[in-house]
């Protein structure tokens, strides 16, 4: 008999399903909401357009305190999802924007006009495969002949491809349901898919509701990249270039904040989002805090190449890509190298003002 939907659980997270779809490199058309919940900081007589989801850019910037002097204006867009915030960079209509490791590359594929310009290094241990308690599954080979929900053309597609690949199995070993996260949370708890390959803050609002459990994560096999992709006419004008350089700044700055304040940022993130502050706290510690400002260096390309590759073996990018001519590696400066280790926390910051 399947199993019926935790109410608390199916109430928490379908709200999240379109806010939080950024990570899936995929999108529904009219997911677009640029412009919406937007706004104007700064002052001064240049403006740079910034595209962002709720929760996202702005929201870590005001916390951390960075958009108190901008001699500049930012002029904030919303979008729902990465995809359709790639197409306004590609349009002209935003200047920068932060996206996941995977729309970069189905818009690159799409031939948009981008240059990742940033990368973030966080851990994977979010990117996971969850099975729901009490599940027969122990390790990923257990797979094979099962079901497994996943937003296709995603980050959590990738790294199931990946997980299957390193237990010698492959897609055809499986019955792979594509459901975007409204409709794998409703087949995951009740009982129709064996697995579901995900992200976070889901895989923490799963854990924290006690539906399911880990199989795998995305931890070593997954590269753990964000990026921010600006518009490559933005980057040729040189005193919004400067400007981009001094935002990007900002948010490294930002990130350093989020992690020395999970709490403080958890809180945050809960209110501009919806998550409620447990699961948003879980989500900080276990992903989105632990991120470490990187250079687009060689390794970033050649992993997000695979990336790639990976999809247009599966014929969901049209063509093929060399993902180097989307990079612009000019405020790289004396950042550490891609593959730095992401941060963690200690009893330090687990002791933290509440």
């Amino acid at each position: 008999m399947p199993r019926r939907p935790h109410p608390a659980l199916a109430a928490l997270l379908l709200p999240l399903a379109l806010l939080l779809a950024a990570c899936s490199g995929t999108s529904s058309a009219g997911t677009s909401v640029g412009g919406a919940g937007g706004g104007t900081d700064g002052k001064g007589a240049l403006t740079l357009n910034v595209g962002d989801q709720r929760g996202g850019s702005e929201a870590v910037l005001r916390a951390a305190g960075e958009l108190d002097d901008l001699t500049y204006k930012i002029r904030w867009s919303t979008f729902t999802s990465g995809p359709p915030l790639l197409e306004a960079v590609n349009a002209k209509a935003v200047d920068i924007g932060a996206v996941g490791n995977t729309p970069p590359v189905f818009a690159a594929g799409a031939g948009s006009k981008i240059s990742v310009v940033a990368a973030t290094h966080g851990t994977a241990v979010g990117e996971a495969i969850l099975v729901p308690d009490g599940s027969p599954l122990k390790k990923p080979r257990d797979l094979k002949g099962r079901s497994v929900a996943v937003a296709q053309g995603s980050s959590a597609h990738f790294q199931l491809i990946a997980s299957l690949e390193k237990a010698g199995l492959g897609l055809k070993d499986i019955e792979v349901k594509y459901l975007q996260p409204a409709d794998a949370l409703a087949a995951f708890t009740g009982g129709k898919v064996d697995a579901w390959a995900v992200w976070d803050p889901y895989t923490s609002q799963v854990l924290r509701a006690g539906n399911g459990r880990v199989l795998t994560d995305g931890d070593g096999v997954v590269n753990g990249l964000s990026f921010q992709v600006a518009a490559p006419g933005a980057l040729r004008d040189k005193k919004k270039s400067a400007a981009v350089g001094d935002y990007l700044e900002r948010l490294r700055r930002a990130q350093d904040w989020v992690h020395e304040h999970p709490r403080a940022w958890a809180k945050v993130w809960a209110k501009d989002t919806g998550l409620p502050y447990e699961v948003a706290l879980d989500a900080v510690k276990r992903t989105n805090g632990t991120r470490v400002p990187v250079a687009v260096d060689r390794n970033a390309v050649a992993s997000e190449q695979e990336i790639a590759d990976t999809f247009t073996e599966l014929k969901l990018i049209p063509r093929r890509i060399d993902f180097g001519d989307f990079v612009d590696t000019r405020f790289n400066g004396d950042l550490p190298p891609s593959t730095s280790k992401p941060r963690t926390y200690g009893e330090r910051t687990n002791r933290e003002e509440s």
